[in-house]
């Protein structure tokens, strides 16, 4: 039996022959393959799809076809009133009664919903295998699994307890590692890149000759958890806001400006399109942290989780280290955070969009070492005082001051520019230094 991975003609067959209702074991014999095999690969790679059927909206409550409940949502969420709330798409997240059912065939081979001729007029959430979506996720994973560090959080903690204070009393990291190879159970090299990587207190500034090497013009990306997205990919983003329809969404990216030189990080509050913008000198996670735990610190803890509650990033190594965005240094957790889906943009579009009005007054490719965080703080005050039309001609100041009122747009150091002073070009910056 040839054991190979699979490929996409394969995994297209294997799309084919659930779609006419081919068992596993026929499936496995067309391509010389292990039954298990098949059913594993299927289970894998499974795409839910939670929608309707012809002429009613996703339910997949016990009594969606019996119960006569009316008007739970007082008042009501939608603009128009349903007759009845089972016919309604909030109905599953508000009823009290409300009481999930499964689809038995998912619970058996071949656990999807490919060739179910009854899919179209099904309610219940939906399970199917899509080739294409399956080869993805596969070469995602094969490129993850062979990036980053597999170190759980308490793993580098104990790692920092035993190799930080030897490191900052003078040792080499070939001390360090030839005097506790059997406690710290990593490699030279390993101990060399925690440090470069600040996942631990010691830094290059306590290694005496690394600090006169000249540093190398390109810095890989360091993906400091690589299962980072599990449990926190954008399917379960999406189940998470639909049980929580209320809660705010902050997103967060990167924007560069010289390649390998400084960048920004933009935080987007979408609901109010008020946008925050840090100036970092490098693009890494730990950079990101420390302005969370800044902001945290500046904010409080009760108005941080006020506005902070729900975060999400793309898949960029500076968001690879969630626990330390998600939990503070005693364990308390005061966010969450999600990513979306690899080379979906248009899944945070919203934050995207915002990232012209900092082109019109830098230019893509220009050095932002050029400028201090004075400035981009005052670029932000420009930008978030532009009126928009989507927010009723008003613009994201005057929105978020009505949702969280003076004093949290205060601590953010935000200041409205008068609707006529506003300037979005760069002559903004040559502006302030003529003054």
């Amino acid at each position: 039996m040839v054991r190979e991975h699979l490929t996409l003609e394969s995994r297209q067959l294997i799309e084919h022959m659930l779609n006419e209702k081919h068992s596993l074991s026929e499936i496995a014999a067309a391509l010389m393959k292990n039954r298990s095999t098949i059913g594993r690969e299927v289970k894998a790679h499974i795409t839910i799809r939670r929608t309707g059927g012809r002429g009613f909206c996703y339910n997949n409550c016990v009594n969606r076809y019996t119960c006569t409940r009316t008007h739970i949502c007082y008042p009501c969420k939608v603009s128009y009133k349903q007759i009845l709330c089972r016919r309604c798409n909030l109905c599953n997240i508000n009823c009290n009664k409300y009481e999930p059912a499964f689809c038995v065939r998912l619970q058996k081979p071949p656990y999807v919903c490919n060739g179910c001729g009854k899919s179209f007029d099904c309610s219940l959430e939906k399970h199917f295998y899509f080739a294409s979506n399956a080869d993805q996720d596969y070469h995602a994973v094969l490129s993850e699994s062979r990036s980053g560090m597999s170190y759980t959080e308490e793993e580098l903690q104990v790692m920092n307890q035993l190799i930080s204070p030897l490191i900052q009393n003078g040792q080499s990291p070939h001390h360090v590692y030839v005097h506790n190879r059997d406690s710290i159970m990593v490699s030279e090299r390993t101990i060399y890149r925690l440090i470069d990587k600040c996942l631990i207190s010691a830094r290059n500034i306590d290694l005496p000759r690394k600090v006169r090497f000249r540093p190398r013009k390109r810095k890989k990306l360091f993906k400091v958890d690589k299962n980072c997205r599990i449990g926190r990919d954008f399917e379960a983003f999406q189940q998470y806001t639909q049980q929580h329809p209320d809660i705010p969404i902050v997103q967060l990216d990167s924007v560069e400006g010289k390649k390998g030189g400084k960048v920004l990080l933009t935080v987007h509050f979408v609901k109010c399109e008020m946008m925050l913008a840090f100036l970092r000198d490098t693009n890494d996670a730990q950079s990101v942290i420390d302005i969370f735990n800044s902001l945290y610190e500046g904010l409080g803890s009760d108005d941080f989780r006020k506005i902070f509650t729900l975060l999400l990033a793309d898949n960029g190594s500076e968001f690879s280290d969630p626990k330390a965005i998600e939990f503070t240094v005693s364990g308390e957790q005061r966010t969450r955070l999600f990513y979306c889906n690899p080379s979906a943009p248009f899944q945070k579009g919203s934050c995207e969009r915002n990232h012209e009005f900092i082109r019109y007054c830098i230019p893509k490719g220009k050095d932002f070492s050029l400028y201090t965080q004075s400035d981009i703080t005052l670029m932000m005050n420009h930008i978030n005082s532009y009126s928009r039309e989507s927010l009723g001609n008003k613009c994201p100041y005057e929105v978020f001051r009505f949702l969280y009122g003076d004093k949290l747009l205060n601590l953010l150091g935000c200041v409205t520019i008068p609707a006529p002073q506003i300037i979005l070009k760069p002559s903004l910056f040559r502006k302030e230094v003529s003054e």
